[in-house]
């Protein structure tokens, strides 16, 4: 009995062993261009800020290029990668939990047809719940990311640095907030892993399967590359605005309660970033978080589907 239940729980560890390695490798390799996403999202927020001498001025607007020439020229290459440790805890988690609570709802609680196929309406279902489990799981790592992000930002415009690392982030934020402190921001959050993972998983699960059935491609690097660059497409159109809310909460000050100073809620963060900078302000970044997601997907499905080979268990 006992060898019967670890024959079946191995395969699901293996599983997100390999979600998470996988998501590792793709999150180092494109990091810079979200680190570039969430300065630009924040970008315009205030209006103004106050220099080291006390003076007042307008933040200034760059866009994407300039934006992370800007950050090697004033803080350094290296700073590019800068709050990539919790990017990675958070996507051991994230990835890890997201990619088997799917395959788990596709293969077991939702299932397949007869003829092996997963319905469409299914695998909306199964994204969407698996993305907003994992992330909600996830979401403090997620919480010191943003925060360290903006550090570099935060200390040219002359303001003393809020965390000086992961350890003293995470500390910060329960000092402050107590635990329930590091889910702040959790429902946007929630709400954008949900829509993010819409469009990555929904979409690479049915464009692979389709390409599978309706074409003469084969199972391979080819057919994964084509249904992963389709998928990150997909997910920056539908994740977009709800990162920028979820970075604005995030990354906002808060009283001593953990309640935020500028934003009360996701929607008061939506509503107020509508009526101040328009309702393409919630489509700030979508150019680096799509230049991003499209080489994340590409490098997450190209590196999971070989791991899953050459350790001998089946296809995603």
């Amino acid at each position: 009995m006992a060898s019967i239940q670890e024959n079946t729980q191995w395969p699901r560890v293996s599983k997100f062993i390999l979600s998470a390695c996988a998501a590792t490798v793709a999150e180092l390799v494109t990091y810079p261009l979200d680190l570039t996403k969430t300065r630009l999202q924040v970008q315009g927020e205030g209006g103004t800020h106050q220099n080291g001498c006390g003076v007042r001025t307008r933040s200034q607007h760059r866009g994407m290029l300039s934006t992370a020439v800007g950050i090697v020229r004033e803080e350094g290459p290296f700073k590019l990668w800068q709050g990539v440790t919790p990017a990675i805890y958070r996507h051991i988690v994230y990835s890890g939990g997201r990619m088997l609570a799917y395959e788990q709802l596709r293969e077991g609680v939702l299932g397949r047809s007869e003829d092996g196929s997963f319905p469409f309406w299914k695998a909306v279902i199964g994204s969407m719940v698996s993305g907003a489990l994992g992330q909600f799981i996830a979401s403090p790592t997620d919480l010191v990311k943003v925060q360290m992000q903006m550090e570099g930002r935060r200390r040219l415009e002359g303001k003393p640095p809020r965390v000086n690392g992961v350890y003293h982030a995470f500390m910060k934020i329960i000092t402050e907030g107590g635990i329930r402190g590091l889910w702040a921001g959790w429902v946007p959050n929630v709400q954008r892993a949900a829509l993010v993972n819409l469009g990555d998983l929904m979409t690479y699960d049915t464009v692979k399967h389709f390409l599978l059935r309706n074409t003469s491609i084969q199972d391979n690097s080819f057919c994964h590359g084509l249904s992963s660059i389709c998928s990150g497409l997909v997910a920056a159109i539908m994740g977009t605005p709800a990162d920028v809310v979820k970075t604005r909460v995030m990354n906002q000050p808060r009283d001593s309660n953990g309640r935020g100073l500028i934003y009360k809620s996701s929607i008061d963060c939506l509503v107020k970033s509508v009526r101040g900078e328009g309702f393409l302000s919630l489509y700030k970044g979508f150019l680096p978080t799509w230049f991003r997601m499209a080489p994340w997907s590409l490098t997450f499905w190209l590196t999971f589907e070989q791991m899953r080979r050459v350790m001998g268990l089946d296809s995603f």
